[in-house]
């Protein structure tokens, strides 16, 4: 199973599936990360969290520990 985690810098990924359950999905979700978007990996800081994405014409920053949560292909 590969995971956003896994995603290297320049790379873009599409979502297959969210693990994860109760409010930490939902929150997943309405950040607009949903099953069958792209996402494209932007950069990651220095110390290797948070990664920046760019998702549906916008940035977002998001946890390498939620990252691990989204299933991509």
């Amino acid at each position: 199973m590969k995971t956003l985690r896994d995603v290297r810098v320049g790379e873009t990924a599409k979502v297959v599936r969210l693990h994860g359950e109760g409010p930490v999905k939902r929150r997943i979700m309405d950040m607009g990360i949903t099953k069958g978007v792209d996402i494209y990996v932007r950069k990651v800081a220095p110390l290797g969290d948070p990664m920046e994405l760019k998702i549906r014409d916008y940035e977002l920053s998001l946890r390498k520990a939620d990252a691990e949560m989204i299933e991509v292909e």
